[in-house]
């Protein structure tokens, strides 16, 4: 139904965002839609969150449904059917969890700032505790984001990453980004800083699908219980919506668990 983010002779998109650009209902519909595509009905409460690139998980119940203003996390646990509970992104990681043997789900915004403080593995440690889920019987998904291929960072989020993992550089990588505006004008970039100091070398990439896979190992799951959609946003507008790639005009997509009801 929105309008907000696609060319006027181009079909409506499903935009999940309640974002700044785009007609509030219309978000809400296109909510229903997705409700009702998964489920089969309009009306199931779908749950999400006011997200930060924090650490903090929430467990979600019904009553969040009436919530006029969701609550602030990057996580979600819980084990009531009948509920949809949703993760919003447009690069950052969603990682989606399922104890198939206790009926416990849950969903995790991980960004870079939300990976290095360990969102996943802790939101593992919450199922564990609260529900009392075992490893062994937990499968999870991780789904499209930006990908190492495009999601280049500064040396100060490698410092970050380096003080809590030590795999840390095995996340790494050093790509050189070619500008084909610099190199056709390579006259108006032209400053004072001596010859091999100026931004025109490889920069880092950092893969975040692999450092969250990483964490679900960490927390106990099997190799073959993690799935991953490995498409990158950035690569794929066409398909995903883009913060970096669209230099934040863009709307919100949406990964969502729940429990079937009895």
């Amino acid at each position: 139904m929105s309008r907000a983010y696609c060319a006027e002779d181009a079909p409506g998109e499903l935009n999940l965002g309640f974002t700044a650009e785009d007609d509030r209902e219309r978000v809400a519909e296109n909510r229903r839609l997705l409700a009702e595509a998964i489920t089969g009905a309009a009306h199931t409460p779908l749950i999400a969150l006011r997200q930060f690139h924090s650490n903090l998980v929430v467990c979600a119940t019904a009553s969040d449904a009436a919530r006029k203003l969701p609550r602030k996390a990057d996580g979600l646990i819980t084990n009531e059917p009948g509920l949809l509970i949703a993760i919003q992104t447009a690069d950052c990681i969603p990682v989606l969890v399922a104890d198939r043997k206790r009926r416990v789900v849950a969903a995790f915004h991980a960004g870079w700032r939300g990976t290095v403080k360990r969102i996943v593995e802790c939101g593992v440690g919450r199922m564990r505790v609260e529900f009392g889920s075992r490893p062994a019987d937990l499968i999870a998904a991780i789904g499209p984001g930006i990908g190492a291929c495009c999601y280049a960072v500064g040396e100060e989020v490698q410092s970050e990453f380096e003080s809590q993992f030590p795999y840390a550089r095995e996340l790494f990588r050093e790509v050189y980004d070619p500008d084909p505006v610099r190199k056709k004008y390579p006259m108006l970039f032209l400053n004072q800083r001596a010859p091999g100091h100026g931004p025109t070398g490889p920069r880092l990439h950092v893969d975040l699908v692999e450092a969250n896979r990483r964490q679900l190992l960490a927390a106990g799951l099997s190799p073959r219980s993690i799935h991953v959609a490995s498409a990158c946003t950035q690569c794929h507008r066409e398909l995903f919506y883009s913060h970096r790639g669209s230099r934040g005009h863009c709307g919100r997509m949406m990964a969502v668990i729940g429990i079937r009801g009895d």
